[in-house]
């Protein structure tokens, strides 16, 4: 099983980014896919969740109608569009299938 996130990057303050996890070697059409984040100093936060067929999606409060995720079954991948990005947002961004974690895409807001 791999998971490998990427787009991350340095950002201002009210900007966007789109990160990506490309998943492979499971059946990545049935799995629950979710985006979690650790700042420094604290503990990994859930971000977003998105079901197989992408027909429900969840949202941490703090990210809520700012983030959006996605998924293409039809390219194993699943994405975190993050707009209105503000400082708070910094932090290592993990991309999780049931027990199995990316190495991270690092995301780092700053004027």
């Amino acid at each position: 099983v791999q998971l490998e996130e990427s787009g991350g990057g340095l950002v201002q303050p009210g900007g966007s980014l789109r990160l990506s996890c490309a998943a492979s070697g499971f059946t990545f059409s049935s799995a629950v896919m979710r985006w979690y984040r650790q700042a420094p100093g604290k503990a990994r936060e859930l971000v977003a969740t998105i079901t197989s067929n992408g027909g429900s999606t969840n949202y941490a409060d703090s990210v809520k109608g700012r983030f959006t995720i996605s998924r293409d079954n039809a390219k194993n991948t699943v994405y975190l569009q993050m707009n209105r990005l503000k400082p708070e947002d910094t932090a290592m961004y993990y991309c999780n299938a049931v027990l199995y974690w990316g190495k991270g895409s690092l995301v780092t807001v700053s004027s």
